[in-house]
């Protein structure tokens, strides 16, 4: 992990760059992938099953003895973590519906809004070098609650076939019952196109591998949404002395260890704070199953002493990360001048993987500087808000002359025109 002391916005700007992934070259790779899907269907999910994934399936779809059979393999401990998770992820985001708004902007003109859920959902799962089951209930629960009545769920299988006994699990739990074991690009396209055994969906939500990532922008040129653009994980940790170093590292550390295209970054006002920090990670590092993978991130990270809070601000925002953990005096006079993260984590007890897993927030969230202009999923994320309104006769003649006269100044005499002949009907009958 490089130190930069004061740099400039240039230097900045350089070394806080994240991973670049040929975009050109993936997308040679996955273009084929959609269009055998889309000709094939199950088929090509089959072909793909076999590999990638080195597994031959006679069934792409969860049965229910298979989801019935994982219960058994989930210790009590992790079923009961799971249920304390799902009750405050659902606490927050049932606070997050919004009542029906009706207005009557003006006498005899209702307009109102109100939330739709999204009709067909698709839920991708990665389940590669750390099954998410914790993604399950960040997408699944809000999809319920939303009242999505169609939910599909996609997952890849290990060699032996095989879901991992907590996503089945988690979903169970929520109540998803169509899983499908399949995985990476071509489950995007299942999702998209729909195959025997995937339905078709409006909305496709979840976290991936590039492939995916790259997928999932495709496969928008279909008529298919997505959740948001992303890409590899983050954080960056905002500390000054009054932080712990052994917390902060850990803080970076798990993230470090999501992947090797991670990226994890210090700011602080403090070089021996810094200093602290980094010799802290080394002494952590060891002792993680996983320390391979943080150690290729963490040659992708940096720690930057910045003294001038409002340029440690200006860099925060102008970096936009994923996680933002804030661990300073004054932190909620910090907080208030944030304008660009996905999720923020304040003071020295509030650790981000807390909002990766139980405290209620969602960890599905804008990366790679999306949070500038992109929000994290929220219940939001699953209903489309339809606006309705209503004009009466008497609500007519009031605004009626005001669309005639912006209409005919912008030349669509037809739209001026479906106003006149109903005014003029209105008059008529006054005769």
């Amino acid at each position: 992990m490089q130190l930069l002391v004061n740099p400039s916005p240039e230097k900045c700007k350089k070394n806080l760059a994240r991973p670049v992934h040929k975009t050109k070259q993936i997308n040679k790779i996955v273009k084929p992938i959609l269009k055998k899907v889309e000709k094939s269907g199950d088929k090509a999910l089959r072909k793909f099953a076999q590999e990638y994934d080195h597994v031959h399936l006679e069934t792409l779809l969860v049965s229910e003895q298979e989801i019935q059979s994982a219960k058994d393999l989930v210790s009590k401990d992790l079923k009961e973590a799971i249920v304390a998770a799902k009750q405050n992820i659902e606490r927050f985001h049932a606070a997050q519906a919004t009542p029906e708004l009706v207005e009557e902007v003006m006498p005899g003109v209702v307009c109102r809004r109100k939330s739709v859920a999204i009709q067909r959902v698709g839920l991708y799962i990665p389940g590669g070098t750390a099954p998410l089951f914790s993604t399950v209930l960040m997408l699944g629960v809000p999809a319920k609650l939303a009242g999505c009545p169609e939910i599909v769920l996609c997952t890849p299988p290990n060699r032996e076939g095989k879901i991992h006994p907590a996503i089945l699990f988690t979903a169970d739990l929520i109540g998803i019952t169509k899983i499908v074991k399949v995985g990476g690009a071509q489950a995007i396209a299942a999702m998209t196109f729909g195959t025997d055994s995937v339905p078709q969906v409006d909305k496709i939500f979840g976290p991936g591998n590039q492939y995916v990532t790259a997928a999932k922008q495709l496969v928008t040129r279909y008529g298919v949404a997505i959740d948001m653009p992303a890409g590899p994980s983050e954080v960056l940790v905002y500390a000054d002395e009054t932080a712990v170093p052994a917390f902060v590292a850990a803080d970076l550390l798990s993230q470090a260890e999501h992947g090797i295209d991670s990226q994890v970054v210090l700011v602080t006002p403090s070089e021996k704070f810094a200093k602290k920090v980094l010799k802290e990670i080394n002494e952590q590092l060891e002792d993680l199953p996983r320390k391979d993978i943080a150690y290729k991130a963490l040659a992708n990270s940096t720690a930057v002493v910045m003294e001038d809070r409002n340029s440690a601000i200006a860099l925060i925002n102008q970096y936009a990360p994923e996680h933002l953990i804030i661990a300073v005096e004054d932190a909620e006079e910090v907080v208030d001048r944030i304008v660009n993260a996905g999720s923020v984590f304040i003071g020295n007890y509030t650790p981000e993987s807390a909002g990766d897993y139980a405290s209620g927030t969602n960890h599905t969230l804008p990366t790679y500087g999306y949070a500038r202009n992109y929000s994290g999923v929220s219940l939001d994320s699953f209903v489309k808000k339809i606006t309705y309104q209503k004009i009466t006769a008497e609500g007519l003649k009031k605004i009626g002359p005001v669309v005639e006269i912006m209409a005919e100044n912008e030349l669509l005499q037809a739209h001026k025109n479906a106003v006149t002949i109903r005014l003029n009907s209105l008059k008529g009958k006054k005769k």
